[in-house]
């Protein structure tokens, strides 16, 4: 099955230009020699050889920084498959669209030294065609972003005259309106955090101005929020659920929180958890009893109008 990627090519797009001139997309990551031979299928092995590498090259980045960088750098190199489409911002509103044709190789005299080639389309896609959740995907922090959710949208754009995508409703949702309200609870959450309780002890967590906290890649499973107290002495784990929470979120939150603290926290670092969903069960409250480092919040779904009188 082809992959579809939004992958930026340097800070604010700096190389995209080049990249496409010379057909291939990279990263940089201050990690200077190659890497052929070296990039196991194991991305968190690659990660645990070369994020000390990373903080030894680039001075007082912390391990989820690094994590980061080199889970990206991996991603690049490696986890994108041969095959698989590649969408980059020109900075302008506008994304460069290309296929990857071959294997990784290293190019240590230009920029993003570590490459893999690219046949890049002549069509473009404009920002302001694509859907609001393509939108929100495709503008998320990071260098890299799996937007493979959208590649019937992302075909239809590149083929306009092709027929619209017809996706079934789920079944699984009783109520439409309230699953409507609930879509973008994660964008509310993120938009709002200084305003809810968690926002007044911790915050997403940054690197350089940017929230890469938001769907922070693990082996598990992507954390839907990963944030850090305001004395930097806690990493947060959040995972939100629309609906009811099962109890089979509790051992995925703890999966989450064990890599958290095995991979990411440094010394003295505690790791806790969050779920945020509209119910809970007694099975839930049953698992959460025996969690003591995980807290659970309700969240609620309102809608109101509010007549506006207008004097003649």
């Amino acid at each position: 099955m082809t992959g579809y990627y939004r992958v930026m090519l340097g800070k604010g797009s700096a190389y995209v230009d080049e990249c496409v001139e010379g057909g291939f997309i990279g990263a940089d990551y201050d990690i200077r020699e190659d890497l052929s031979g070296k990039l196991t299928a194991d991305w968190r092995a690659f990660n645990k050889a070369y994020i000390p590498i990373y903080m030894t090259n680039v001075p007082g980045k912390s391990k989820v920084a690094a994590g980061l960088a080199c889970g990206s750098l991996w991603t690049i190199a490696i986890g994108v498959n041969e095959g698989d489409v590649v969408l980059s911002p020109t900075g302008h509103g506008m994304y460069h669209v290309g296929r990857v044709d071959g294997p990784y190789f290293y190019d240590p005299a230009g920029p993003l030294p570590h490459r893999r080639p690219v046949t890049w389309r002549s069509e473009l896609i404009a920002r302001p065609d694509m859907s609001e959740d393509l939108k929100r995907s495709s503008g998320s922090a990071g260098t890299v972003v799996n937007i493979s959710a959208f590649s019937a949208e992302i075909e239809g754009l590149l083929e306009p005259s092709a027929p619209p995508q017809i996706v079934a409703a789920d079944p699984t949702i009783e109520d439409v309106a309230t699953f409507a309200l609930e879509k973008h609870l994660e964008d509310f959450l993120v938009a709002n955090w200084a305003a809810t309780d968690l926002g007044k002890t911790h915050q997403i967590y940054e690197v350089d101005g940017e929230k890469v906290g938001r769907q922070y890649p693990t082996d598990t499973g992507p954390i839907d929020i990963l944030a850090q107290s305001h004395d930097g002495t806690e990493l947060l784990v959040v995972e939100l659920k629309r609906g009811r929470a099962s109890d089979a979120v509790v051992g995925q939150v703890q999966r989450y929180m064990g890599y958290v603290a095995q991979d990411l926290a440094e010394p003295g670092q505690n790791v806790r958890g969050v779920i945020i969903a509209l119910e809970d069960d007694v099975r839930v409250r049953r698992a959460l009893a025996v969690a003591p480092n995980i807290d659970f919040y309700r969240y609620e779904v309102s809608f109101r109008l509010k007549k506006v009188t207008h004097q003649a």
